[in-house]
């Protein structure tokens, strides 16, 4: 009796550091550089990461905010809708991460924005998950489109 509490008790400890592994390896696992809508673990983690860090300005449904293409009085852009009638599905996979990790500002010099960059506050693998529920959301007309955007940007080494 007492050797079968000590393995029914190790076999269980076992377990819970499997699954504590496991699932601490979720968020860790590479994306490989690529949003993938239909990887429903990125998806699931992303919508997690969206909701937290993007959904106050975005808006809940990426709807951006009201007027996002005329400048304010300060000069700077309202945050732009991430769904089909914003311009997010217009770049590739790396063009998105590095502006979310970095900011605008890293590939258009000058440029201002109420974005923080994120490099400080997620990981590469958070960002892409991110990004890989907002293409979730989108048609799967624009996602075709969006990911030829990307495999030819892949292909030209931009």
């Amino acid at each position: 009796m007492k050797w079968t509490v000590i393995l029914v008790g190790t076999v269980a400890a076992s377990t819970v550091v499997a699954v504590a592994v496991f699932l601490g390896s979720v968020d860790q696992r590479s994306l490989s550089g690529r949003a993938d809508p239909k990887d429903p673990q990125a998806v699931a983690m992303g919508e997690r990461v969206y909701r937290e860090h993007c959904a106050a300005c975005h808006g809940t449904n990426l709807e951006g905010q009201p007027n996002w293409q005329m400048r304010r009085p300060d000069g700077r852009l309202p945050a732009p809708p991430h769904d089909e009638s914003g311009h997010t599905w217009h770049h590739a996979d790396e063009v998105l991460l590095r502006i979310t990790k970095e900011g605008v500002g890293a590939l258009v010099p000058g440029y201002e924005s109420d974005m923080p960059a994120y490099a400080d506050i997620l990981t590469d693998n958070e960002i892409l998950a991110a990004l890989a529920f907002v293409k979730s959301r989108w048609p799967q007309a624009i996602q075709a489109r969006q990911a030829d955007i990307d495999r030819r940007t892949r292909q030209d080494g931009r």
